[in-house]
Parts: C-alpha cells; sequence; structure tokens
C-alpha cells in the first residue's frame, strides 16, 4: 500500500465522524456536507487504500475489522490535531470552536436551555452541541468536551462545577385529582394513589420515589395508569389530572405558582445535590469551553438553595 495521499486526511477525518455516529445522515449534518457527498468520499478512501472500512446496510453502517484497527490508531491522532487547533484558538481575542455536552433531559432543560440565548448572542463563534443521554457517559471514551449530571452521581476523578444549586423533588397533582383523592400524608398513603411512573432510560427499570424525613428515609414503588421515559410527558399527564407525579421542584414551580398542580409530602422532600458539570482533571480547557462553564456556573453565594 503507498504512502497516503494529502487529499486522505479530510476523507479519514470524515471517516472517524461516520464511525463514531454510525450513521451517514448523522455525520453529514455534523460536518456540514451531503449524506452522498460523504458517502462518496468514504467510497473513494476505500478504493485508494484497496479495503472496505465501513460496512453499510439499509438501517445502519458499521466498521469493519479493518476499519475498527484503523479507527483505533486514528482516534488519539485527531484529539491531538484538535487540542493543537484549540491551542491556535487561544491567541484569539474571542473564543472559537466546538464545545461537545452530554446532559440527561431535565439537565439539558433546567441548566442550558435558559443560557443559550445569550451565550449565542455572546459568542457567535462558539458551536455549542447538546446530546441528551440519561446513562452516566464517559466523556473521554466518546469524546465529549464535559458532561452534565446530577453530583451524588459523579465519579471522584473528575472536575465538577456547580450549575445549580441545591434541588428539591416535588409531589404535585393537578386540583382536579385531588378533588376525588385525599392527599397523603406520608409516602406509604401513596399505595392508595394512582401515580405516574418514570422509566429510567439507562437502567431500564421504574423509578423509586425517594423521601427523607428527619432520620428516617424511605424508598417507595409506585402504581398507577402510566409509565414515560420523559418528564414533559408525566407533566401533563399530571395536569390532566390523571395521577400523581414526582418531579424536580424547578419543573414544576411555575405550575404550581398559578395553582394548575399542587403539591403533597413537602416536608418528606430535602434538599438534594443539584446539577454539576464535570470533565477530566487532566484535560486541559479550551477557551470554548471555558466559556461556556462561566456561562452556566452557579455563583457561591447561590449554592445554598432557594
Amino acid at each position: 500500500m503507498s504512502a497516503i495521499d494529502r487529499e486522505d486526511w479530510g476523507s479519514l477525518a470524515a471517516f472517524a465522524v461516520v464511525a463514531e455516529e454510525r450513521s451517514f445522515t448523522r455525520a453529514a449534518a455534523r460536518l456540514g456536507v451531503s449524506p452522498s457527498a460523504l458517502s462518496h468520499t468514504i467510497r473513494r478512501l476505500e478504493e485508494r487504500l484497496r479495503i472496505q472500512l465501513l460496512a453499510r446496510s439499509t438501517r445502519s453502517v458499521s466498521t469493519t475489522e479493518a476499519g475498527e484497527r484503523l479507527l483505533a490508531r486514528l482516534g488519539p491522532a485527531i484529539e491531538e490535531i484538535s487540542s493543537a487547533v484549540e491551542d491556535l484558538g487561544r491567541l484569539l481575542d474571542r473564543p472559537s470552536g466546538h464545545v461537545r455536552i452530554t446532559a440527561s433531559r431535565s439537565a439539558a432543560r433546567m441548566v442550558v436551555a435558559p443560557v443559550l440565548p445569550r451565550f449565542t448572542q455572546t459568542y457567535p463563534e462558539i458551536v455549542v452541541e447538546i446530546l441528551i443521554n440519561p446513562a452516566l457517559t464517559n466523556i473521554v471514551a466518546q469524546r465529549f468536551d464535559a458532561g452534565i449530571r446530577l453530583g451524588e452521581s459523579l465519579e471522584k476523578d473528575v472536575v465538577a462545577v456547580p450549575v445549580t444549586g441545591p434541588l428539591r423533588m416535588a409531589v404535585v397533582g393537578s386540583p382536579e385529582y385531588f378533588a376525588s383523592h385525599p392527599a397523603p400524608s406520608t409516602p406509604h398513603d401513596l399505595g392508595k394513589h394512582r401515580c405516574i411512573n418514570f422509566r429510567l432510560p439507562s437502567a431500564g427499570t421504574l423509578y423509586k420515589w425517594e423521601f427523607k424525613k428527619a432520620h428516617h428515609s424511605v424508598e417507595v414503588g409506585v402504581e398507577g395508569p402510566l409509565i414515560f421515559d420523559d418528564e414533559g410527558m408525566v407533566i401533563d399527564a399530571a395536569l390532566a389530572g390523571m395521577g400523581l407525579a414526582y418531579l424536580f421542584e424547578d419543573q414544576v414551580a411555575s405550575l404550581l405558582q398559578v395553582g394548575a398542580l399542587a403539591r403533597v409530602l413537602e416536608d418528606w422532600c430535602p434538599p438534594i445535590p443539584g446539577f454539576f458539570l464535570y470533565y477530566p482533571g487532566r484535560r486541559q480547557v479550551s477557551p470554548a469551553l471555558a466559556a461556556f462553564i462561566d456561562a452556566v456556573r452557579v455563583p457561591a453565594k447561590a449554592r445554598k438553595g432557594h
């Protein structure tokens, strides 16, 4: 096999994106090209290398054994090149570049969404990519710059920056629901109620409602007619009077204020550690990521609760 040509460097980078996304459509959107042009680029690369790198089907794309071996060698090289480019960005007066963040759906809605309008206006040269994943993602292996998760779920070998103060959970229901169901006095009373369950997408199990009062802690497995894996649908079902819901207080604060929902068992829901942005301690923070961290960081005086 001959030495690689200059034109192949871009093709190799494109191959790495397709292999990571396992989709020509998603990879093309990320690279800003058409799927057909990207497919042609990869096919020309395979022809020049005289070996198949990707196995294509009508529904998916996967790496061949040769492609997997090439990707394993390319990954560190591409990361090193990206770091070199980011270093050049530090010479600029304004941060620029691409920031990839993994976050749970609730973290994205509660932490990221509120700051994006001002951030994108202040830093038009920065592209922020938010990928929703309920699992605690290995940000190094999957090439994310940072993640946002609850503080209680973070590993100890990461740098964690608070992006909310302490949070509280809330058991809520609509006035219509409580018109025909007496309010529970303790978590054990939930067994007499129709509750809206939430399935944890990462574990596949139903989330048990957690309560604590003084030194007494209890987890309750609730039952009811509905199970969702999206908090928005849980809220809609609660508003429609279909049962009690267990959500972050901040997610329903405006609905509680206007009386669309009512809260029960408040004295059983103490504050818990809030959301944190985390990244590997050994990784140098790019100017773009530093700007994003400053945008979502919670001032020290706001960390003590609401």
